[in-house]
């Protein structure tokens, strides 16, 4: 008698509840996210080979570009209801005669580095194109008379003590730019900064290899 063949079935896996576990985590990850501003001016920092990350929150930020254009920037800190950004905004106002309305700080709490006289602050809030903001970035001014940089972080360090300090300037920056902006940290009592660089790709060789047993 012949034997009877169960009829072979093709695994089959249902991949519904995967796609399901992936959307809600991408839904997830996109709603917890925090997306980096793009910086104000393209800054290429010179290499080092220092692997120190700078921290993502709580930080003061000293930008200087290659053509010593100056922006400063500083976050919100860890617990975003603090609103560093709108009170160092608010104190600025108040130092130079300015007065910003609650939407224009709650605005500028959300935006990025910035570098222009504090008379144009207000015109940099509101401007309905990105290009107009643009325009504005001319730096913020460092002179004798008004340096406005000097207050800048001075009103920032009392806003939040515990921010730290990170210079960036582009390899191509003069030294005495530099060298200024350093002054002026140390004149407003910030000896202890850091110097943001990228990291040096080290290419090994042939030669560097140890030589086979």
């Amino acid at each position: 008698m012949p034997k009877i063949k169960a009829p072979v079935r093709t695994p089959h896996i249902d991949m519904t509840p995967m796609v399901d576990l992936f959307s809600v985590l991408l839904i997830f990850l996109l709603l917890t996210a925090s997306f980096r501003p793009s910086e104000v001016k393209p800054i290429e920092a010179p290499t080092s080979v220092s692997e120190k990350q700078a921290p993502d929150n709580d930080i003061m930020t000293i930008l200087i570009s290659k053509d010593s254009l100056i922006f400063f920037n500083i976050d919100n800190g860890k617990d975003t209801s603090t609103h560093f950004r709108s009170k160092l905004l608010q104190k600025m106002g108040e130092q130079y005669k300015i007065t910003f309305t609650p939407a224009e700080l709650n605005r500028f709490g959300k935006m990025a580095a910035f570098g222009m006289p504090i008379k144009d602050v207000k015109s940099w809030i509101n401007a309905s194109e990105s290009k107009d903001r643009d325009l504005l970035q001319i730096g913020v001014p460092t002179d004798s008379t008004d340096n406005q940089l000097a207050w800048w972080v001075r009103l920032a360090r009392l806003t939040n003590p515990g921010a730290e300090v990170a210079l960036k300037a582009d390899a191509e920056t003069p030294y005495m730019t530099v060298k200024k902006v350093m002054d002026l940290l140390q004149e407003n009592k910030v000896n202890k900064f850091n110097l943001v660089t990228n990291l040096m790709k080290e290419e090994v060789t042939l030669k560097d290899l140890p030589p086979k047993q």
